[in-house]
């Protein structure tokens, strides 16, 4: 009969213990930081993998976070002055949807007073460039240049099929793109009227020892997101007042399109400014010929380095508290995980991380303190005040019509 007393296992038990202690420390402290490296990175990695399944949904509620903190203020000062809420945030909507038609507008009205300019100028240079292939370097012969257009036609008929489909998907795109926009409007209102009664009930769903230090650095980071995209409108102005006014200056055509192309690129810092160059160059390179063009490049870089040099680091580093390099590193990640969007978010995100770490690592958080505790009790005490001023009110309209 087998012993199976307690001490059957303490030999064994005593040998994996000596065989633990003779791995060196710092094997064994690698080994502990390795497997809960790679749990976080699981998570990361499963986190990132359900928001790109749910972008459809996240992208909206992203622009519309930074768009209420863009706006917060326009509600606020209107709080300040004693006047409802809601004709803040009336007031920040209307900001918000004529500023977008203002941009809209000019856009669509320069490219319809300059478009039949543009194709003639087109025309002219891709003439000019077929003449100068087929009489520069390359000797290319008219009926060279035929015969690849006609090739280009055959391979279109050829593939129909996938463009349609391309086609399909661009539809389905529009799609997306209508359903975000309702989607980010319709959160943009609910946060800019309800915001803080959102945050609360999302602390609810938390421990309770954890509302305090959670609301804490919530707060300081929807700080830093608000700085952020006040700051970015400012950086993204002085781009495109500088490449604007300077393609203006130098005759390129469609210098105010430009500008405002300049100023929805700058938003995404570093990459932005230089795409949106790049694309002011190239209309002055096929318009006004290459000594224009490079001109215009001079003007770009100078822009660029007054953005890379006094505005980034000053002043958005000074709002958002991360070293430039941090930005560039969080703008390229952000464009290698989730393209355009990650781009985009990578800042402002990097901004509120970079503020919730601080607050959480020096516990900048009154001990002892629910705040969703607080903001009920003030809650019902302000929906107690309100009742008994209607029922005032009542009674002041009977007894009148007594």
């Amino acid at each position: 009969m087998a012993d199976t007393s307690p001490q059957s296992g303490a030999p064994e038990a005593e040998t994996d213990r000596n065989a633990a202690q003779e791995l060196p420390l710092g094997v064994r402290v690698a080994a502990a930081w390795s497997w809960r490296l790679i749990a976080i990175g699981l998570a990361c990695a499963a986190l990132l993998w359900l928001i790109a399944q749910v972008r459809i949904i996240v992208i909206p509620v992203l622009i519309a976070i930074l768009l209420t903190a863009l706006l917060e203020p326009i509600v606020r000062w209107f709080e300040r002055r004693g006047m409802p809420r809601w004709m803040g945030v009336v007031a920040a909507l209307l900001t918000l949807i004529a500023s977008v038609t203002l941009l809209v507008w000019l856009i669509v009205s320069q490219f319809r007073n300059g478009f039949d300019d543009v194709a003639a100028k087109a025309e002219t240079s891709l003439q000019g460039a077929l003449a100068w292939l087929e009489s520069g370097p390359f000797g290319i012969s008219a009926d060279k240049i035929q015969g690849y257009l006609d090739q280009g036609l055959k391979a279109i008929q050829d593939h129909q099929s996938e463009i349609w489909s391309g086609a399909l998907g661009i539809a389905t795109g529009a799609g997306h793109f209508i359903t975000g926009s309702l989607l980010t409007l319709f959160s943009l209102i609910f946060l800019l009227f309800d915001g803080k009664r959102i945050w609360f009930w999302v602390l609810g769903f938390l421990p309770k020892s954890a509302h305090a230090p959670v609301d804490t650095a919530g707060r300081a980071g929807w700080v830093s997101v608000g700085q952020y995209a006040r700051v970015q409108i400012l950086v993204a102005l002085v781009n495109a007042i500088g490449i604007g006014v300077g393609s203006a200056l130098l005759g390129v055509p469609l210098a105010v399109p430009i500008g405002i192309l300049v100023f929805l690129g700058s938003f995404i810092p570093f990459l932005g400014a230089i795409t949106t160059g790049a694309v002011a160059v190239f209309v002055s390179l096929v318009y006004n010929g290459p000594i224009n063009a490079l001109i215009l490049l001079i003007v770009v870089i100078l822009v660029h380095q007054l953005e890379s040099h006094v505005l980034q680091p000053l002043i958005m580093g000074n709002a958002v508290q991360v070293h430039p390099l941090g930005v560039v590193l969080a703008v390229a990640t952000g464009a290698l995980l989730a393209g355009i969007p990650g781009a985009l978010f990578a800042v402002p995100i990097a901004a509120a991380a970079n503020s919730v770490v601080n607050v959480l690592a020096h516990r900048r958080w009154e001990s002892g303190r629910d705040p969703v505790d607080d903001f009920h009790t003030l809650e019902k005490r302000t929906r107690l005040v309100k009742q008994r001023a209607r029922h005032a009110a009542r009674l002041g309209r009977r007894n009148g019509a007594a």
